[in-house]
């Protein structure tokens, strides 16, 4: 395509400027596109349930790139990502196509940071059905999920521990944990699969409302 316009304006010379501008106009937006999705921030919709009741199916949030390059994820944080099972396309035009939004069929999920690197991490149901996400053996206090009593079931293939999160990885909960595929499911979160961490609802109007947590600290009974 590219190789098409630069003929055309070799062809025409200076007849046909407009030409030359085009491209060179297509070109800058195609690199600011990229400078901007891949070190500032992109655009997201929530296409699921699996974070109500933070978020909704709908929403449209802001999701920034910018402290992914100087700072770790924290406990709380709501990250744009894509899962260990998803196969990326690592092709030239796979990665332009996740760099720019256009054409990009990777499956990116979100959900929230709850076990960091290093922690030993435990979910348990206590027999009055409440459900509890321990860290080092301390219940998690969680005032943002739907719901205490609403979880999905461990089972034996799932990763309700007690276990360790390795170094370099994460472990990622939905808000609404009856209705969430999860770390339970897939294990633990490499880092280098984080696109980005959700800062902001932007649209309906309605629900506009900052995404950061103001307490993220253990709470024990």
């Amino acid at each position: 395509m590219f190789k098409k316009i630069k003929d055309r304006y070799d062809e025409y010379g200076k007849q046909h400027p407009v030409i030359k501008e085009w491209f060179e106009t297509f070109v800058f937006v195609l690199v600011m596109v990229i400078i901007i999705r891949y070190f500032i921030c992109e655009i997201r919709w929530i296409p699921s349930a699996s974070m109500k009741p933070t978020l909704v199916e709908g929403d449209r949030i802001v999701v920034e790139r910018v402290t992914h390059f100087y700072k770790k994820p924290q406990r709380g944080d709501i990250l744009v990502f894509y899962p260990p099972f998803v196969k990326i396309n690592k092709t030239p035009l796979g990665i332009l196509a996740r760099r720019t939004g256009i054409g990009c069929n990777d499956v990116a999920f979100i959900k929230r940071v709850v076990g960091l690197p290093g922690e030993k991490i435990e979910i348990k149901t206590l027999p009055d059905g409440k459900n509890v996400v321990l860290i080092n053996d301390k219940p998690l206090e969680e005032n943002y999920i739907l719901s205490d009593y609403d979880s999905i079931p461990c089972s034996e293939t799932m990763y309700c521990g007690p276990v360790t999160i390795p170094e370099g990885h994460y472990f990622m909960m939905g808000d609404n944990r009856g209705n969430s595929e999860d770390s339970r499911f897939w294990g633990f979160l490499p880092e280098y699969r984080i696109v980005g961490r959700a800062v902001t609802v932007f649209w309906p109007l309605t629900r506009i409302k900052m995404l950061t947590l103001k307490n993220k600290t253990l709470h024990a009974n």
